[in-house]
């Protein structure tokens, strides 16, 4: 590897992921949860955005300008290549390892700064610069995401990383990446089944490893190869921020803060009795044996009272975003849990139409059925699950539906010509992306280029032969051309019946 690379993989790309907690919409729901105010967001930061694609779904469909580096030139190359296609104006993009990004002098104080899949994976010197960074460029007020692997959940199956980095050292370099990536694994699991006292203390150790193959080579080389790796204890990165100024808000999904879902009634209690907060999310990872956290910190925080509360709720506007009839009323985390019917239905009723809502009529209308805490806990709920998105102002959506719309454009020409295509698709709706798989992007390509929906079936088709692909029906290649067409269109078929509308009301294409 080379220097600039600082002992981080870069010898393989990055996969096309979208990471929806980078989006500064996402602590919207979260932070009201907790009874924080949400910031305006004008200026953000992205560092380490791997290739790129919710750092520039995030600045295509929202209001805010983006910086950001990575410090791989592929990665920078195309991400920049997408906000060409979109609006370059809305983000500065750098191939810039941290140290020399963070102290750039044309970068402005910001209200949002995102790490995604980045601070454990860096050395102790890396964070110590982004550290300062945030000490030197968040506002007050502002908001820092961090995910990072965690302890005690990592502790039993560390080993199984060591053994894994240390066989991909000693491999040929003869070999690919994704060669080397392999023969570790195997290697491993053949040293891990012969590790019997190991295995005694450790048992899931080697069915973690097994699975393992079947995972993405490129995304496991990112995530298990690097030279530097650290999962923390709370207090451990809680420490580091302080000096930062932050303090810990809430996590970056609701649904990881919502005791019902995650402890028994002895473990509950438990956590009512600690007072400190700290401790109390110390104690949350000894429960639920965490491996992962996704986290907001802040720089200064106070918290709303029940009026200031009320009249934040009733300001944002939710849109329903799949099928009522599979939304299921059974939320399974750490425990299962069962949604009254009598409070979820009345709010079903209204969002069935897959209209905008907007919560304060939310509240004249539900009142007498379902209270105020009632109602923001299942929206809050269901948006953790993706099943409900808050909607942007008026004004936002018309800003920024061409730059979203051209993003996506290119999104699916991209999909016309390449075996494996990007399936996030940005919404100027609501900020975020949603995904769509490649045939249904096909479809929304023969939508977005005015071909009669009655030949989607037949242009798709088009597409598949120029790049000699065929559909699979039951894991077997379809030879014929009239078996092709059959499976196309049942596939149409099942299209229309939902996510096309979705899409139109999601602005993704042009309706």
């Amino acid at each position: 590897m080379s220097s600039w690379s600082e002992g981080y993989v870069n010898n393989v790309t990055y996969t096309h992921g979208y990471y929806p907690n980078l989006n500064p919409r996402q602590m919207i729901i979260p932070f009201l949860m907790a009874r924080l105010p949400v910031p305006k967001v004008v200026n953000a930061c992205e560092l380490g955005f791997g290739q790129g694609v919710s750092l520039n779904v995030h600045a295509a469909a929202g209001r805010a300008r983006w910086y950001a580096t990575d410090f791989n030139p592929a990665h920078a190359l195309f991400a920049q290549n997408l906000a060409d296609k979109a609006d370059p104006e809305k983000l500065l993009i750098a191939d810039q390892g941290f140290n020399e990004f963070c102290r750039r002098d044309d970068l402005p104080e910001f209200d949002f700064i995102g790490l995604h899949g980045i601070w454990s994976w860096i050395s102790e010197d890396n964070r110590r610069i982004i550290v300062d960074f945030v000490r030197r460029k968040l506002k007050l007020g502002g908001v820092l995401y961090v995910s990072y692997n965690t302890l005690p959940g990592w502790s039993a199956h560390a080993p199984m990383r060591h053994l894994l980095l240390q066989y991909n050292k000693y491999s040929s370099t003869v070999h690919s990446q994704e060669e080397n990536t392999a023969n570790a694994i195997a290697q491993t699991e053949t040293v891990l089944s012969h590790s019997h006292v190991l295995l005694q203390n450790a048992p899931d150790i080697l069915n973690r490893t097994q699975k393992l193959a079947q995972q993405d080579r490129n995304y496991l080389a990112h995530e298990y190869l690097n030279q530097d790796w650290q999962p923390m204890y709370f207090a451990d990165i809680e420490k580091s921020l302080s000096e930062a100024k932050l303090s810990f808000a809430c996590s970056a999904r609701y649904l990881e803060d919502f005791a019902e879902c995650l402890y028994d009634d002895e473990q509950r209690r438990l956590m009512e009795e600690t007072q400190n907060p700290s401790l109390r999310q110390t104690i949350k990872d000894f429960l639920l044996n965490t491996q992962f956290r996704s986290d907001f910190w802040i720089k200064g925080r106070y918290l709303l009272n029940e009026e200031e509360l009320r009249r934040e709720w009733a300001k944002l506007t939710v849109l329903l975003l799949k099928p009522r009839a599979d939304i299921s009323y059974q939320i399974t985390r750490h425990r299962t849990i069962q949604l009254s019917a009598e409070l979820l239905d009345p709010l079903l009723d209204i969002l069935q139409d897959y209209e905008r809502h907007n919560v304060g009529d939310l509240m004249v209308q539900l009142a007498g059925k379902v209270n105020f805490a009632q109602l923001t806990n299942l929206i809050a709920l269901l948006a953790s699950l993706e099943e409900l998105a808050l909607v942007q102002d008026e004004d936002t959506i018309a800003a920024v539906t061409e730059s979203t719309q051209k993003l996506n454009l290119e999104l699916l020409e991209r999909s016309s010509t390449h075996h494996n295509p990007i399936v996030h698709l940005a919404s100027p709706v609501t900020g975020g992306a949603y995904t769509f798989w490649r045939m249904e992007q096909l479809f929304l390509l023969a939508h977005a280029r005015g071909i009669p929906q009655a030949q989607w079936t037949q242009y798709v088709w088009g597409i598949l032969q120029n790049l000699n692909q065929v559909m699979i029906r039951n894991g077997e290649a379809l030879q014929d051309e009239a078996d092709n067409l059959a499976e196309l269109s049942q596939l149409k078929d099942q299209f229309v019946a939902f996510k096309y509308a979705q899409a139109l009301r999601l602005g993704i294409v042009p309706a």
